[in-house]
């Protein structure tokens, strides 16, 4: 697929562990780019001050606040993610608030046109329908094993979390249906490299 000028909307995902982050620091340095992370977007819904925290607020009680009037970190995982219908209800509050950040962030970029890229990494790019808006989506491949392997050395999560956290995303098959391209990094940085500078190479024609 041959691209004309302009910036380029490109969504990067994958599962945990899979080395998202390690993808996007390449990116950096190889293309003329901007790069939003959903997650860090959706975090700041969560700091007093805006409609949104008050609508988090309503949905699972007051007794989450700490005693400045913030959200207790602890106290909200334990609420949310022991009440299944009640993560569903916090997420319908804060992932349309996010997307609608992208989306402005995305009509900017075009705008200006200043950057070749603007990269939108979050591991929900394809429950939340992020192909409607993006121009492709790229998938971040790494195998359980090495998944696996590399949440255990870098946070230190169990077998049992990350069995958890595995059945929780989607499998190997649905990403590779929904993402048009797929970068290897399942191994070294380099083989990561080449999987990246071939898609470039690709994507731009």
């Amino acid at each position: 697929m041959k691209h004309t000028e302009g910036t380029h909307f490109i969504g990067i995902t994958g599962g945990v562990g899979a080395g998202k982050s390690r993808v996007l620091r390449y990116l950096k340095e190889t293309v003329s780019c901007r790069i939003i992370y959903a997650d860090e977007e959706a975090l700041k819904f969560y700091v007093p001050g805006n409609d949104i925290f008050g609508k988090i607020i309503e949905a699972v009680g007051e007794d989450v606040l700490d005693g400045a009037g913030g959200i207790d970190k602890r106290k909200m995982a334990a609420k949310i993610f022991s009440d299944d219908k009640l993560l569903q209800r916090v997420n319908d509050i804060v992932h349309p608030a996010v997307r609608d950040v992208i989306i402005r962030t995305m009509d900017e970029a075009r705008a200006l046109g200043d950057k070749d890229f603007l990269f939108v990494e979050a591991a929900l790019l394809i429950e939340c329908g992020y192909e409607s808006i993006l121009d492709e989506l790229w998938y971040v491949y790494a195998s359980e094993d090495t998944r696996r392997r590399r949440l255990k050395e870098s946070r230190g999560y169990t077998d049992g979390k990350i069995d958890g956290i595995f059945a929780s995303q989607l499998a190997e098959d649905e990403y590779r249906k929904h993402c048009h391209r797929v970068i290897d990094n399942d191994s070294s940085i380099e083989v990561m490299q080449d999987s990246v500078d071939g898609i470039l190479k690709e994507y731009l024609g």
